[in-house]
């Protein structure tokens, strides 16, 4: 449900000062085209989660199955749900990476590290105190989502950033390849340790009588910060040695996870298995684990975005303009389109029920009678439409950021 990274790991206005930025003129040269490939790598993921949380809000079936459940799915429903699965490690790769951007401009480890911890506890308190209520609809009730993910892993990587870059990677494959070999064990069997499970590996009720839920453990989303860390000094090569060896390491992690996959071997709690149709088949292998997300989730989704990102490098025009608009202001964005989706969801079904202003029961009722929502079609056109009233925004929001010397612009 929390498929947000938001969010969140947006580059500090300091990473932002290693290259002056064009003024809506995607074709303009740059000082480094390195860090506006990430703020478009950023936008193109934002944009993406923006569709799954209106097909969430908003989708007439959203209540009824999940869109991964291979018994009552669809292709065109599967795959809306599918390409989604790209925004979280993404935005938690970047994380990594724009704080060793953030140490590269600094050459300080205590002021990075202490900009890593106090931006954590920052991510944490926005997700329980202003993304939670859209989730849970309800006041005080916490859901754990990619920002605590990300919050925890930028945490975690405050001590880990004095290590090198290549210590920080290892450590970052290790546990992100090792985490699955505890996927049998469970918080209820640990005792006292059991709270503790929660937050790092099994989803469930948040700790110690805490109102809420953990979606999102911390072991892996640490596991994929601490690769962007490791990854970092990649962004300070050169351009084509970057995209050369983010292209091996792309196709490396699918043909690894294909492997692991096809042999249902490791890596994943869920195995494929073959289907009544060809199409189902082929669903079923791709359906892997996000809560917590496995090793053959991290394969799927990391292989390509780092393939894609040294790409990005070269987007000119007006796209590569507006994506990096939306990607210099993802946790605007995305508290923003959160609070927008919801409230389209509120006014459909209100309507609907004939019950406007938005009435909770009239609401509640409609959802089960089967009257919620939209279509699939719908919500594409929803999707647009929303992400087309937040783009003068967040490109305003965009050059007060760069124009901006304000300590506390780099915290939004």
């Amino acid at each position: 449900m929390l498929e947000l990274s938001i969010e969140s790991d947006e580059t500090t206005a300091k990473e932002q000062s290693l290259a002056p930025r064009d003024e809506g003129r995607g074709d303009a040269a740059t000082e480094s085209d390195r860090l506006t490939g990430v703020d478009r790598m950023r936008g193109l993921v934002i944009v993406l989660m923006a569709l799954d949380h209106v097909r969430l809000f908003l989708h007439s079936e959203a209540l009824r199955f999940s869109p991964t459940d291979l018994t009552q799915t669809y292709p065109a429903l599967f795959f809306t749900r599918f390409v989604t699965h790209y925004c979280a490690p993404t935005f938690a790769l970047l994380a990594g990476v724009g704080a060793f951007l953030h140490l590269a401009k600094a050459k300080d480890h205590a002021v990075t590290a202490r900009f890593l911890l106090t931006r954590g506890l920052w991510l944490i308190f926005l997700d329980a105190a202003l993304v939670s209520p859209v989730f849970t609809q309800q006041l005080g009730k916490v859901a754990l989502g990619t920002l605590w993910a990300i919050g925890g892993g930028l945490i975690a990587l405050a001590p880990l950033s004095y290590l090198p870059p290549r210590a920080v990677l290892a450590l970052g494959a290790v546990l992100l390849a090792g985490h699955d070999l505890f996927d049998g064990v469970h918080a209820e069997t640990l005792g006292a340790f059991g709270p503790l499970w929660r937050l790092l590996h099994e989803p469930g009720p948040l700790p110690w009588g805490l109102e809420g839920r953990v979606a999102y453990p911390l072991a892996p989303w640490i596991g994929v910060v601490a690769l962007g860390f490791g990854l970092g000094p990649c962004f300070l090569a050169d351009a084509m040695l970057r995209e050369r060896s983010f292209t091996v390491a792309g196709v490396a992690a699918l043909l690894l996870f294909a492997v692991l996959r096809a042999g249902n071997f490791y890596g994943d709690p869920r195995p494929w298995s073959a289907q009544p149709t060809a199409t189902l088949t082929v669903l079923s292998f791709l359906n892997v684990s996000k809560y917590p997300p496995s090793l053959l989730y991290a394969l799927l989704t990391l292989g390509p975005a780092l393939m894609l990102l040294p790409r990005l490098d070269r987007l000119r025009g007006r796209l590569g303009t507006i994506l990096a608009d939306f990607g210099r202001t993802p946790l605007f964005f995305y508290v923003l389109h959160l609070y927008l989706a919801l409230a389209a969801a509120f006014m459909v079904d209100s309507l609907r029920a004939g019950a406007f202003p938005p009435d909770i029961a009239a609401l509640a009722q409609a959802a089960q009678s089967g009257s919620h929502g939209v279509g699939l079609a719908g919500v594409y056109l929803a999707w647009l439409a929303l992400v087309a009233a937040l783009y003068p925004a967040c490109r305003a929001f965009a050059r007060l950021k760069r124009r901006g010397s304000d300590w506390w612009l780099s915290y939004l």
